[in-house]
């Protein structure tokens, strides 16, 4: 579905802002739709057509009133037209409303699709609050053009074209008069067009700035009540909507100009036709029904080219939406995940462990930086054997989140070889990486539906057995028992029901579940209390039996326990090893141990020593 949006939304040459262009555009996007568009095209010059016959009907009704001859057949056949009219023009209506339904689902599919694989530094450059409201506000504008503005466009064109001929028949004259008028508006209209697309593109820019402040607040509500500021935000998000505000505006002035002048092409044809007729008519160079016919056909060409008018107004408005809906759709994204075909929870332990004695993970040589010129790797490596714990720490900045985000292949590297055992990410799809991993990170990702619904994210199949299984691995047991209607309890947006350190659990249990080979953590202790803290130090002994640990590390507590300890610092291992060794062997572990007084007696001495020398950063 993505990749056919794509296609279809290949904008005109950039700069071109011709009507043209802008109609080429719009039909392109209606690719997969043409035989609704021509049902309702013909339905529409169907009905067209027999409002066209009504005029010629109306002249021979006055003039057979003025002879005095029998008038009910020609009233009834009037009757006939104008309902068969009425009954074409609602089911061709509805047949274009279905069909610019149509179109606006293929884009939000496309659009949804690609907002969910785009590379992850996109959404470092653009706020998803923007990218949101393409999917909304943008899309909604492009549905009222694509199911009024291109028939309209069409029909309106060719109706008017039927009426020039007919008026021709009754009176060449008259319609030169009528054609001068509606030149003078046209002239109007066309200067204006441009302008209206250009206020059209910066409203709708206005308005996703709107979604995406309103997101930014949103999303973080309880900093901003705590810190007392909702009028600031409100403040911020106001200045938006009066850039919206003014960008509104000046698209109305420019339309509110352009309605005048398509007024008085409809209001100036009737007046001039109505004097110049009836003196003809007084003159004896025309009928009455004549002018009756003329006046019919005159609204015939009016309106319908005051329909195209509009119609080539609107398709510029849609070009500013479109826009915007086709930069979302050209941003680099991930490949598309191929189906997997195990499902995960399936695994069993120890399912990837190779027959020889490569590591679950292996770093070998990593450069990286999420800027060029700005490394945050430098030439790192270590790995991480099967079924052991390995810990990362360092101070903040040393690149433990930014090994995470590689690992799962977040980013790539920009050199260096990142290995899962033994084969180079260069030789795997992203998907079977991340089939290998699970990841716990310390913003969890809690969201709104029921406790079970976010255990079994990433296993939605999985049996009662092995919910029950994580969740008493997770400690999730009086979660479940407090939560009305238990596993089946609904959480609020955002986990707002849980606290912290539950929400962290529902995490660990949702990667659990997933019986990945590779396990992050992410400070998995920073959200619980002692007891907790405990209890999930023996929950990670156990997950070493089913996988590999990899956790980042604030605590001692957390890594004294490990089978072994990469230090970062600047983006390079610093030294490699376990507690004990480390303590004796690194200054840098040194100084990250010397805060926490979490010593063997044998070197309780020592450390009270260098913490009175060393400041006191967290692990």
């Amino acid at each position: 579905m993505t990749e056919t949006v794509v296609e279809q939304a290949k904008p005109a040459a950039e700069g071109d802002r011709s009507t043209r262009a802008a109609v080429a555009t719009m039909y392109r996007l209606t690719t997969g739709h043409r035989a609704s568009v021509a049902v309702a095209t013909m339905l529409t010059l169907v009905g067209s057509a027999l409002g066209l016959a009504q005029p010629l009907v109306a002249k021979y009704v006055v003039d057979a009133s003025g002879r005095g001859q029998v008038l009910w057949p020609l009233m009834l056949l009037l009757a006939a037209l104008f309902v068969t009219e009425a009954a074409t023009g609602a089911v061709g209506r509805f047949v274009l409303e279905r069909m610019g339904e149509g179109v606006v689902r293929g884009l939000r599919h496309g659009l949804v699709g690609r907002l969910l694989r785009l590379e992850m530094k996109e959404y470092d450059r653009h706020r998803s609050g923007d990218l949101i409201s393409r999917v909304t506000a943008d899309t909604t504008l492009l549905r009222e053009v694509v199911s009024q503005a291109l028939v309209d466009l069409v029909t309106g064109a060719l109706v008017a074209a039927g009426a020039i001929v007919l008026m021709v028949w009754i009176d060449p004259l008259l319609l030169l008069l009528v054609a001068l008028t509606v030149a003078a508006a046209s002239v109007i209209v066309a200067s204006l067009l441009k302008g209206i697309r250009v206020a059209s593109e910066h409203m709708q820019n206005s308005v996703g700035a709107i979604a995406a402040e309103l997101e930014r607040a949103l999303g973080a509500l309880p900093m901003v009540r705590v810190h007392r500021a909702e009028d600031r935000e409100a403040a911020r998000i106001g200045k938006r909507v009066e850039a919206a505000y003014d960008a509104g505006v000046r698209t109305a002035k420019l339309a509110s100009v352009m309605s005048p002048a398509v007024e008085l092409a409809v209001q100036g044809s009737f007046l001039i036709v109505l004097v110049i007729g009836g003196l003809r008519v007084n003159g004896q160079a025309n009928s009455l029904g004549d002018l009756v016919a003329f006046l019919l056909y005159a609204s015939y060409l009016v309106l319908p080219l005051s329909s195209v008018f509009r119609a080539v107004g609107l398709i510029q408005r849609g070009m500013g939406a479109y826009q915007r809906i086709e930069q979302a759709l050209s941003l680099p994204a991930e490949p598309a995940a191929q189906k997997a075909s195990v499902l995960v929870r399936t695994r069993e332990p120890g399912r990837h462990i190779a027959s020889g004695e490569e590591p679950v993970l292996a770093l070998r040589d990593l450069n990286f930086g999420y800027t060029p010129g700005r490394p945050v790797l430098r030439g790192l490596s270590f790995t991480v054997a099967h079924r052991q714990q390995v810990a990362l720490v360092g101070r903040s900045g040393a690149g433990k989140s930014t090994v995470f985000a590689l690992v799962a292949r977040f980013y790539e590297p920009d050199s260096g070889t990142l290995l899962f055992d033994g084969l180079p990410t260069s030789e795997l799809s992203r998907a079977a990486c991340r089939e290998r991993i699970a990841v716990v990170d310390q913003n969890t990702h809690v969201v709104h539906g029921t406790l079970r619904d976010n255990i079994t994210y990433a296993a939605p199949d999985a049996t009662d057995a092995e919910v029950r299984r994580v969740v008493e691995l997770a400690q999730l047991d009086r979660v479940v028992r407090r939560l009305p209607g238990g596993l089946s309890g609904v959480l609020g947006e955002r986990g707002g029901t849980l606290s912290a350190g539950e929400r962290q659990r529902v995490a660990l249990a949702r990667a659990l579940l997933a019986r990945p080979a590779l396990l992050l953590l992410d400070e998995p202790t920073s959200h619980l209390d002692t007891i907790n803290e405990t209890a999930l130090t023996t929950v990670m002994k156990d997950v070493t039996q089913e996988c590999s640990v990899l956790v980042i590390a604030h605590r001692l507590s957390t890594v004294q326990h490990a089978d072994s300890i990469v230090v970062l610092d600047n983006g390079r291992t610093a030294a490699f090893g376990r507690h004990e060794d480390l303590l004796t062997s690194s200054a840098a572990y040194r100084e990250l141990a010397a805060g926490q007084m979490l010593r063997p007696a044998s070197t309780r001495a020592s450390a009270v020593a260098s913490a009175r020398i060393h400041p006191r950063p967290q692990l």
